[in-house]
């Protein structure tokens, strides 16, 4: 199954301001690599090699000048502008004539994933090569603070909800989504939020009313970071720092891959 990636990294990180007045947040660093190598990695495990980045307008050449073109990692990245934060869905409205007929992996450019178990599913997903509509929940002690899970009384997935005011369940939704080709014509279809946004939860609830949505529950040492924040930021730096020292292997490098020997 030939799938793209995309990774968005467009917003302004307002939450991180006065350090983001001057450049994206997904250039900061975290511990001792660039916060964008991270998602990079992570589609890098799912066997992607063409990635559509998206930044902000005005942003484009300091991210060329970190990244360049991918062909050091034995990678592809093709650039795409997000004028204004109208929502993580949009990214493939921006990319739609670039991912062509291709299925998609989309992640987002603050989201950090490490663990051996979690790598191992990524590797059996891009092996199996099925086209597939899949999201993980992982188990977080604050959901109002993300897209839930709600499960029926079969544990079938019953809907997500968007930062709910009611406990609906411990599984939020993390920063990786796996779609087929349709998510293209689904992001077209939508409404904006109130809050002007094209959301990604409105494209999962459209899947799971077709019945085409997976979601499997992500394992427990699966680490999963969200760096929006400086506290974020700081505990991201500090996990890298501590399984880099214990272990000896850099967390995440694009460099390290294994899905790219011969670039090494």
């Amino acid at each position: 199954m030939n799938r793209k990636g995309i990774i968005l990294a467009g917003g302004r990180g307002k939450r991180l301001y006065p350090l983001t007045r001057g450049t994206s947040k997904q250039l900061l660093p975290v511990y001792d690599k660039p916060l964008i190598y991270y998602p990079i990695s992570t589609l890098i495990d799912c066997g992607i090699t063409e990635i559509a980045i998206i930044v902000a307008k005005g942003e484009t050449e300091r991210f060329k000048k970190v990244l360049g073109d991918g062909s050091q990692w034995g990678l592809q990245f093709t650039y795409f502008i997000q004028s204004a934060p109208r929502g993580i869905a949009e990214a493939f409205i921006i990319t739609e004539k670039w991912l062509g007929k291709s299925d998609v992996v989309l992640a987002l450019g603050d989201n950090i994933f490490h663990g051996t178990a979690f790598k191992n599913q990524l590797t059996s997903i891009h092996e199996s090569k099925d086209s597939l509509n899949l999201i993980f929940g992982y188990q977080v002690g604050n959901p109002s603070e993300y897209g839930v899970v709600e499960f029926d009384s079969k544990l079938k997935v019953k809907r997500i909800v968007e930062k709910p005011t009611e406990f609906v369940s411990m599984y939020a939704v993390p920063g990786l989504y796996f779609y087929d080709n349709s998510c293209i014509n689904k992001a077209k279809s939508l409404t904006p939020s109130p809050r002007g946004e094209l959301e990604i939860t409105d494209i999962n609830n459209l899947y799971i009313k077709e019945g085409k949505l997976e979601v499997r529950l992500l394992d427990p040492g699966t680490a999963w970071l969200d760096t929006g924040t400086a506290d974020s930021l700081l505990d991201a730096a500090e996990f890298v720092r501590v399984m880099q020292r214990r272990t000896g292997v850099s967390v995440c490098d694009p460099s390290r891959s294994t899905a790219n020997k011969e670039f090494k």
